[in-house]
């Protein structure tokens, strides 16, 4: 349909330009609070989380506890996730924190790119990277796993979900879209690459395996600037994360699918802090494989139920 008749008539195109000149200015606003929130950061807790990491791998050579006692989950240095990161961070660990955390930045400079390439290079990829720009800055300045996460979701295979499941708990949410699309094959992975990952840190870091659920409860959501529902009422939040897997669900087998299961995983944790917004980019992906590897005529990949 030309754009006159889908926006009413001849003013159309006119009202089109107008809507894009709209996004553009909202995301130039959002890069200058981006540029002034890697200023900020830069200047006031650079690098953050990467001591958190960091310190926590250190503890792990040292033969330390992994999750210490009574430790504050307000502190910047606080590690809440999975033993996974800590174990991988084991070989950073051994270095100076400098030269780490310099490696570690570069992993996620990196990240960042081939997520956008993922996304690919294009008008509406511009737009989000712009209204997003404030967490993404957020997360680089900071060091954050949360650009991992981001593009583990983008690729969106049942390994790289496991994985972002593995360094934050709720990405595990996109595999509802497996299930709303009745892709047994992609979940049966998701399953198989969750309970491997399991046995390895069970292996790797028996101790930390056993103490994580223990540390895994809403009593680590902590004092912050918190924008989840959970802080206004845990029933609300419980009955949002419920309504919104409900329309991951419904909505699996639709073109909106894949961007309804990232945002769920995204915005469902208790504790919903700014940069963690950045990972709403990866709604732009293109939507996952099926699990069954087929193929329509023209050679792209199909899904279960869909006519060749």
């Amino acid at each position: 349909m030309p754009i006159e008749g889908a926006m009413g008539g001849p003013g159309g195109t006119g009202g089109m330009r107008r809507l894009r000149l709209a996004l553009v200015a909202v995301a130039a606003v959002g890069l200058l609070l981006g540029a002034g929130s890697l200023v900020q950061h830069l200047g006031t807790d650079p690098l953050a989380d990467v001591h958190a990491y960091y310190d926590a791998g250190a503890r792990l050579n040292a033969g330390e506890a992994l999750y210490p006692p009574g430790a504050d989950t307000n502190a910047p240095t606080f590690y809440r996730y999975p033993p996974l990161l800590a174990v991988a961070f084991r070989p950073l660990a051994m270095l100076p924190f400098e030269v780490a955390a310099a490696a570690w930045e570069a992993l996620l400079v990196v990240a960042l790119a081939l997520t956008l390439a993922r996304i690919g290079i294009r008008f509406r990829t511009a737009i989000a990277v712009g209204v997003l720009a404030l967490p993404i800055a957020w997360s680089l300045a900071i060091g954050q796993a949360q650009v991992l996460v981001t593009l583990l979701l983008a690729l969106g295979s049942p390994l790289a979900v496991a994985l972002a499941a593995n360094l934050k708990l709720f990405p595990a949410l996109a595999a509802l879209y497996w299930i709303g699309r009745g892709d047994t094959r992609a979940f049966a992975r998701f399953v198989a690459w969750m309970g491997g990952l399991a046995v390895a840190q069970v292996v790797l870091e028996p101790n930390g395996s056993r103490a994580f659920p223990d540390v895994a409860s809403l009593s680590q959501v902590g004092e912050v600037t918190n924008w989840s529902p959970y802080a206004a009422s845990p029933l609300l939040w419980a009955g949002l994360v419920a309504a919104g897997a409900l329309l991951t669900l419904a909505l699996a087998r639709t073109r909106a699918g894949w961007a309804s299961a990232v945002a769920l995983a995204t915005l469902a944790t208790p504790r919903l802090l700014t940069y963690m917004l950045m990972s709403l980019v990866a709604c732009l992906a293109p939507e996952p494989a099926a699990g069954d590897g087929r193929r329509d005529g023209r050679g792209r990949r199909t899904w279960p139920g869909r006519r060749l």
